[in-house]
């Protein structure tokens, strides 16, 4: 799946070696706790993440403001309960923007709960970084609605709000000479993101040939002369493209270690002068055999399985989002899990059913429960996957109603905003609402 979603910007920052914990709680588990009040001289620096780069920062800031001797300490939006607002004096946001202008899924319950609400906060002192894309219209939309409403609470800022347009160094600086004149040191943590490594192609594959849509390569790669490196299922790789190598592309990796390559799914993408794209077009296109693809593997620690990897689960997309699904399924069927259910979308069954006798054989081996198809351009009228959860609703409670996680990984427009609309139409939109904060709901969308 090609991500350029504007909050994979992470050209300087994007790798992670392990990030933290969920944010989440089991079902039927005793909710975790909410972020207790901070006390007096405390920092928070509160995240709110969708891919994890605002996670990654926050972690950076907190141990740059505790080389001053600074009492920081990051937490996930999801966790910070109104009494911790409402007491703390000092906190630092760090906010990505979701789709167009969106908070986070992590934030979702923050935006819409406590942000309605008229607290007073003439006690806080407050800084926001801003994580966005200025190519969208609400370029760090959740980031302003945010410092917009701690300003109309009575809340001072320390400084002017910064905002990172993609992979912007000077806007990062700019945060961290901030953070060094709060903590009282210029003595900072490493902010560097690992070197590229150095990969080649190993197979390069055409999913759809004949279809209407642009064609679709599963690619698979290896480094040159080192080991693999570890991944789970969820994570990303960054690709760094020759001819634009200051905008890296991410892609999510649809195979699992075990397998010994790494595969991506690429759609070849073009440009309104029918020029191919940076990445795409050396992906697809130019780079040969011999090639050294630059390539790094990121972290996604809110796609990953976690404390999902037992129950059951749902996944859901469309086109390239099958990669971030198909690594999901070959994790839990090597680790012989079978309670599983895609619900998968293309243009045609004849040309775009994507890994079509691999995910029939798992069928019918028994190891994928239930496989649903949606073909858009067959039959007399459009049919999207929102449209099979609509006709399986009665399963779709079922599965919930015995634990299930739903994954949800494709395009942004459309699909994943169909299905969030008919998720809640089936569940209820406090339910899924639920589901999401206890990490049963995640989305992979761009």
């Amino acid at each position: 799946m090609m991500t350029i979603d504007p909050m994979r910007w992470g050209a300087a920052l994007a790798l992670l070696a392990a990030y933290g914990g969920m944010c989440a709680t089991l079902l039927r588990r005793p909710k975790a706790a909410s972020l207790p009040a901070p006390v007096e001289g405390d920092w928070l620096v509160v995240y709110a993440s969708q891919t994890g780069n605002a996670e990654f920062l926050a972690q950076q800031t907190a141990a740059t403001l505790a080389t001053g001797g600074l009492n920081a300490r990051a937490v996930c939006i999801s966790s910070l309960a109104p009494a911790a607002l409402t007491r703390a004096t000092r906190v630092l946001f760090i906010a990505s923007t979701y789709g167009e202008g969106d908070a986070p899924d992590s934030a979702a319950r923050f935006a819409g709960v406590t942000m309605a609400q008229d607290a007073d906060l003439s006690q806080l002192h407050y800084g926001v970084l801003a994580l966005g894309d200025s190519s969208y219209t609400n370029y760090c939309g959740f980031g302003r609605a945010l410092d917009a409403w701690l300003g109309a609470r009575g809340a001072t800022p320390l400084f002017e709000r910064i905002e990172v347009d993609r992979a912007s160094g000077e806007a990062i600086a700019n945060w961290q000479h901030q953070l060094s004149h709060l903590a009282g040191t210029s003595d900072a943590p490493d902010w560097e993101a690992p070197a590229y490594g150095h990969w080649r192609i190993l197979e390069r594959t055409l999913l759809n040939p004949g279809s209407a849509g642009a064609p679709l390569y599963r690619i698979a790669l290896a480094p040159r002369g080192e080991a693999l490196p570890d991944w789970e299922a969820g994570d990303l790789v960054q690709v760094c493209a020759p001819s634009d190598p200051d905008l890296p592309r991410e892609y999510s990796i649809a195979s699992v270690p075990s397998e010994g390559k790494l595969e991506l799914l690429v759609r070849l993408q073009r440009h309104e002068d029918g020029s191919a794209g940076a990445a795409s077009g050396w992906l697809c296109l130019d780079a040969t055999f011999d090639d050294t693809v630059a390539l790094r593997v990121r972290a996604h620690a809110r796609f990953r399985l976690g404390e999902n990897a037992a129950r059951p689960l749902i996944l859901i997309g469309n086109g390239t989002g099958l990669a971030g699904l198909r690594a999901h399924l070959k994790a839990r069927i090597d680790a012989d899990v079978v309670d599983n259910w895609l619900v998968f979308g293309e243009r045609n069954a004849a040309h775009d059913f994507l890994c079509r006798d691999e995910l029939q054989g798992w069928v019918a081996g028994g190891q994928l429960a239930r496989l649903d198809l949606a073909f858009s351009r067959d039959g007399d009228g459009p049919r999207y996957v929102q449209h099979v959860l609509a006709e399986r609703s009665a399963e779709l409670r079922e599965w919930t109603s015995r634990g299930a996680a739903i994954y949800v990984c494709g395009s942004l427009q459309g699909m994943a905003t169909g299905v969030h609309q008919s998720l809640a139409s089936v569940l209820g939109a406090e339910a899924l609402d639920e589901l999401a904060t206890q990490g049963r709901y995640r989305r992979d969308v761009y």
